[in-house]
């Protein structure tokens, strides 16, 4: 090869390289919370513009917990304490396996290796066997558990009120190591090239290297955080109680750039989703954000009735995400106007699943909806 031929090789490949798409989920699966290790919460899914309600499963008490899709079967969380299996097809119910009676909180399922893990609100995590819904093995922590499984590679990473990073062996559940912050550990890790990165209730944003436990970031957020990070491109976006939104540089470890809505004071609970550009979330003030990922500027808001909680997926160009007003909004990612919503009943804090076509997600009255064409 001549040295035109690899300099126009090169150039080539350059353009390439900066357009690979961020790991998100794939169309046909969606097997934890925000739908992949990076929490991007994308998804490769195609849907139809106006989905219709295909089904309805009535779990018996509050679904906080986020669905996971795999093979074929959605798996929930509910607050009778109970992990629902049932079909994505039909909404029937597969097993139903009783996890505690303090319920199964904001914990969402994951799903690997013909396992599904989830935490529980009497802070045990459960490995159950996604064919017969029974226990592989359960591993009791010192607090509640609300962050969800991340399974990377042999182990489960999941974090407990009792101020631990948890890695478990994903097979038999024993401890690998545990990391220890200075306050709960609420959200759920991202994990990016053998780094867990979370948020935390200590105020600090911290790397975890997954083969040993050691901590090798520590960030300052300034504020307590129920957000869990999306990382991307060295970079690690998240909202804060203190009504802001940032972008850490995960290499220089600083802050790049605060947004904060400057007429209207409310937390950012929601996780964000990468939307191009852009990153999307809710916040505590009744609004979807849209924000420039290199600036931290608003590019657009939406209106709903009461606070955003739940975490948006974005997938073809278009924002799902649910609202405490018990709407699940369907919202142009480009403009941020809606172009469809559907009237659920009860509030939606859990977060949309979108996998083979369609979306579900659960409200606060137990009940679980999948909609698709």
């Amino acid at each position: 090869m001549t040295r035109l031929a690899i300099a126009l090789s090169v150039l080539l490949c350059v353009p390439l390289a900066a357009q690979a798409p961020a790991p998100g989920a794939p169309a046909d699966r969606w097997t934890q919370f925000r739908g992949s290790p990076a929490l991007t919460g994308t998804s490769a899914a195609t849907l139809a513009a106006t989905p219709k309600l295909l089904w309805t499963y009535d779990a018996g008490d509050a679904i906080e917990s986020s669905a996971a899709i795999a093979d074929g079967v959605v798996y929930v969380g509910s607050r009778t304490g109970e992990l629902h299996a049932v079909n994505l097809s039909d909404g029937a119910v597969k097993w139903k396996y009783k996890a505690s009676e303090d319920g199964i909180g904001e914990s969402s399922p994951a799903v690997a290796g013909g396992l599904v893990y989830v935490g529980d609100l009497a802070g045990v995590v459960h490995a159950v066997d996604t064919r017969t819904g029974k226990a592989a093995w359960t591993f009791k922590t010192g607090g509640e558990v609300k962050s969800s499984p991340v399974v990377a590679g042999d182990r489960v990473l999941i974090g407990s009120y009792d101020t631990n990073l948890y890695a478990l062996g994903a097979r038999d559940g024993k401890v690998l190591w545990k990391a220890q912050t200075d306050g709960y550990v609420h959200a759920t890790p991202a994990v990016v090239d053998g780094i867990a990165y979370i948020t935390g209730c200590d105020e600090i944003l911290r790397g975890i290297r997954v083969s040993d436990g050691k901590e090798v970031l520590n960030v300052s957020s300034g504020a307590y955080t129920g957000a869990s990070p999306l990382i991307l491109d060295g970079r690690a976006y998240y909202g804060t109680y203190d009504n802001e939104v940032l972008a850490v540089d995960l290499k220089t470890r600083k802050v790049l750039w605060r947004y904060k809505r400057p007429d209207r004071s409310f937390p950012f609970y929601s996780s964000a989703a990468l939307s191009g550009s852009r990153i999307v979330l809710g916040g505590r003030d009744k609004l979807v954000h849209a924000l420039d990922r290199q600036t931290g500027k608003a590019a657009w808001t939406f209106t709903t009735r009461a606070r955003v909680d739940s975490s948006p997926v974005i997938a073809e160009g278009r924002v799902y995400i649910g609202s405490n007003d018990g709407r699940l909004y369907v919202l142009d990612a480009a403009t941020g106007k809606s172009t469809f919503e559907f009237e659920a009943g009860g509030a939606l804090s859990a977060s949309p699943a979108v996998a083979s076509g369609r979306v579900v997600i659960g409200s606060q009255d137990g009940k679980l909806f999948c909609l698709g064409s």
